[in-house]
């Protein structure tokens, strides 16, 4: 029996990186479909909705299949991939940095909410959406990736420390930090413990 006959979408990740790591495209292809969602997810939280969202998405699969062969299994293979679209992100959250301070008059598309928003029920949920996506973006860089992995991603704060490498402690003090900015920016234009 061929290994190509042996995986399927259904197999497990470690069954899949081996195939990849023998050089099986199509079990590489498996793993992109697998975590495609997660890595979108997470690269636009971070960095909001930019054009280069796309570019750092494959910059991570690039890099990931580059790195298969020192991929060790000390974490899950989730938590090694959305480490790698969190680093990436960063990486080009601070390229964006050094390149609008080279051109400082360059504009970026933001969306400020109107001042005179008090309660959910004056913003739809695309509204809503508009004005904590804007939040999340003005929250400092190490704030944004704890607060997109425990809120939008949904990991837990061991698999936040995990993909971060940094302290149990210290997510949970990041999350606590970005959460007061958070309320404090929005006011009453939203509540973040519904949403």
């Amino acid at each position: 029996m061929s290994r190509a006959a042996m995986i399927d979408r259904k197999s497990p990740d470690e069954v899949l990186i081996d195939a990849a790591m023998g050089g099986d495209d199509q079990a590489f292809r498996m793993v992109v479909e697998r975590f495609m969602d997660e890595v979108s997810r997470t690269v636009t939280g971070v960095l909001g909705p930019v054009p280069e969202i796309d570019d750092v998405v494959q910059e991570v699969f690039i890099k990931l299949h580059r790195s298969l062969p020192s991929f060790r299994g000390d974490a899950s293979l989730k938590t090694y991939v959305v480490r790698m679209a969190i680093n990436k992100s960063l990486d080009a959250l601070r390229k964006r940095k050094r390149s609008r301070w080279m051109q400082p008059w360059s504009s970026e598309e933001t969306w400020d909410p109107p001042s005179d928003l008090s309660s959910d029920a004056e913003i739809t949920g695309q509204e809503r959406n508009l004005v904590l996506r804007a939040a999340v973006n003005r929250l400092p860089e190490s704030q944004r990736a704890v607060v997109v992995l425990r809120l939008i991603e949904d990991l837990s704060t061991e698999e936040t420390a995990k993909v971060l490498d940094i302290p149990y402690g210290t997510v949970l003090s990041r999350l606590k930090r970005g959460l007061e900015k958070l309320k404090k920016d929005l006011g009453n234009a939203i509540d973040l413990e519904q949403g």
